[in-house]
Parts: structure tokens; C-alpha cells; sequence
């Protein structure tokens, strides 16, 4: 069962003067997908990347690259990433002034959609709009910058969103993920709750060897199932 999870690593704290060498090490050392913060200095407080650098990642990995949009307004940026070679793009439903419209934008250019929950963001804008989320992503921190400790407050969020999932989809696939301070001592917690997709940037950039820290984590998700 512990297949069923997935590790990205976020290139929010990657060395960018190294940015290709690190985004294809850590596919090399395990990560299922590449996760993009895009952050506009609007919607939330920093300034970070843009489609010009994914589209420069884009030859240097494989796996699927994860992009979450914390911009606002983010209908006109949705082409520029698919475009630049994002598989997932996910947004905040506050940012968009037509969140079913942005997801059907976000999924006609080939790309799966997802709606990304801040802590204190109510889940119930999921109740119209499962049908065409393919990624639910439930932030654990306050977002706009790296290296922050995960609320414990999210957890009971990530059951609910589980159980929502698991009652509406109808047998398809919808991710759960978790980001913000997920790190090899709590990622067991967070999948017991729920999460089968982990967003890890400083855990995971930070350490001195990236195969043995996502291996850790792996180990830590397989006990979970176990528990």
C-alpha cells in the first residue's frame, strides 16, 4: 500500500544557481513529482518563479511537474505553465473570480486541476466542484514562504478532506496533498490522517543526502500504513 504515496520535493528551497542539477537529483533519489510555489507578491507576500523557469526544468526531469499558484488573478498564467510543461496546476479558490471555470481552463489544456485549502479556508468549496478536482492540496502552514512549522491544527482538515474524497469521487482517483513543514518525523502522522502526497521543500533540500531522507520518509509512510 505504501506505493500509493507520492514525495515532492519543492524547488522553493533547491539551490537555483544549481537549479537543473538538483531538480534531476532528487528524481534520482526517489521523488515522484516536482513541486513549483508561485508566488506573486499579491496573494501572498513573496516573489518567486515564474512559467520561463519551469519551462527550463521541464528537459531536465521526467516526473511530473506540480505547480501551486498563489497568485491572483490566475486565469491568464494557467496557459503559460501548461504550455511551459506542468502536468498538475493548483490554485486558491479565493484568487479566481470563477473557480469551476478556472478548473475547467486548468484541464483543457491537459493538465490535472487541483484547489488549494489555506489553514483557515473552509473545505466547503469542494461541495460543487470534486467532480472536476483531480488534487485537493491542503496547506499546513500560512503560505508565502519556506522552512515553516507545520500546524498541528490541520490534521482533523485532512481527515475531513479524506472522508469528502473517498464519499464523492465515485471510485476516482483524487489526490490529497500536504504542504508546509512536512518533515520525516511527522510525515507518518500527516498520512494517517489522510494525505497520500507530500510536498517537502527544507526537509528534503536541506538534508546532506537526498536518497537517504526520501528513503527515510518512505519508511516512516510504510509504518503508517502498518499502524
Amino acid at each position: 500500500m505504501s506505493e500509493r504515496f507520492r514525495i515532492a520535493p519543492s524547488v522553493l528551497s533547491a539551490d537555483f544557481a544549481r537549479l537543473g542539477e538538483e531538480v534531476r537529483a532528487v528524481e534520482a533519489a526517489g521523488a515522484d513529482l516536482i513541486h513549483f510555489d508561485v508566488m506573486d507578491n499579491h496573494y501572498v507576500p513573496n516573489l518567486t518563479v515564474g512559467p520561463l523557469v519551469c519551462a527550463a526544468v521541464r528537459p531536465h526531469v521526467s516526473i511530473p511537474i506540480d505547480v501551486h499558484l498563489m497568485i491572483e488573478p490566475v486565469d491568464r498564467i494557467v496557459a503559460d505553465f501548461a504550455e511551459a510543461g506542468a502536468n498538475l496546476i493548483s490554485f486558491h479558490p479565493e484568487a479566481s473570480r470563477h473557480v469551476d471555470r478556472t478548473l475547467s481552463l486548468i484541464r483543457e489544456r491537459g493538465c490535472k486541476a487541483g484547489l488549494v485549502f489555506n489553514p483557515a479556508t473552509p473545505l466547503a468549496w469542494l461541495d460543487h466542484t470534486l467532480d472536476k478536482v483531480d488534487l485537493v492540496l491542503l496547506m499546513s502552514v500560512n503560505p508565502g514562504f519556506g522552512g515553516q512549522r507545520f500546524i498541528d491544527a490541520v490534521l482533523p482538515k485532512i481527515t475531513e478532506a479524506r472522508r469528502r474524497i473517498d464519499a464523492a469521487a465515485g471510485g476516482r482517483e483524487v489526490w490529497l496533498e500536504v504542504d508546509g513543514g512536512v518533515k520525516v518525523d511527522n510525515i507518518a502522522r500527516i498520512a494517517t490522517a489522510g494525505a497520500d502526497t507530500f510536498v517537502a521543500g527544507s526537509a528534503i533540500f536541506g538534508s546532506k543526502d537526498y536518497a537517504a531522507t526520501i528513503r527515510e520518509m518512505r519508511a516512516q509512510l510504510a509504518r503508517a500504513v502498518r499502524a
